[in-house]
């Protein structure tokens, strides 16, 4: 296989992944990461979780503390995307408010929601870290979903239901509504 030794011109936009814990946002980042990349756009992928180990590792889980989350998340995915990056970002993201804040940073129509929706049940019966066993038994407080709430999306780019779709054909999904809104190049 010979790769193109043109990379794709793609304008930079933000791909912001918000759902539950367990929903399937950093997986289907992942997917859509690897779908880009071999296209040569240049991408790169924020995981709410590795943040947390960083950046925002200052930061607890009451209400302000997560919108100072996002507030910084927002800000560096604007920073990449002024350095010509495709941003994705897979934040849980629980307030309107704070997508709505990350959203207003990045030029209009370079930023694409994408709500990775699952039933509570599906995301609790994922739980690969325990943390909603630890939310239900009362030693994790403020998790989204039990004793915090989660505002769904109204209005997303991309709604994937991602208790019915593989993270390939939800990532094809997602390309799929790039190209249709003319933010990646047909291929």
């Amino acid at each position: 296989m010979t790769l193109d030794p043109r990379p794709d011109t793609t304008t930079p936009f933000v791909i912001w992944f918000t759902g539950l814990s367990g929903s399937g946002k950093s997986t289907l980042a992942g997917v859509v990461e690897d779908l880009l990349r071999a296209r040569r756009v240049p991408v790169h992928n924020l995981d709410g979780d590795a943040l947390r180990r960083g950046l925002n590792q200052d930061l607890g889980y009451d209400d302000d503390a997560r919108d100072e989350s996002i507030r910084r998340i927002g800000e560096v995915a604007r920073i990449l995307v002024d350095a010509g990056h495709v941003v994705l970002v897979a934040a849980i993201s629980p307030f309107e408010a704070g997508r709505r804040r990350a959203r207003n940073l990045i030029e209009p129509g370079r930023f694409v929601e994408v709500f990775v929706d699952v039933p509570l049940d599906v995301a609790e019966s994922r739980d690969p870290k325990g943390l909603y066993r630890m939310a239900r038994e009362g030693l994790l407080r403020n998790f989204t979903g039990i004793d915090s709430p989660y505002e769904r999306p109204t209005s997303p780019e991309v709604h994937v239901n991602a208790a019915a779709l593989s993270p390939l054909d939800a990532g094809a999904l997602v390309i799929a509504s790039l190209e249709a809104a003319g933010l990646l190049a047909s291929s």
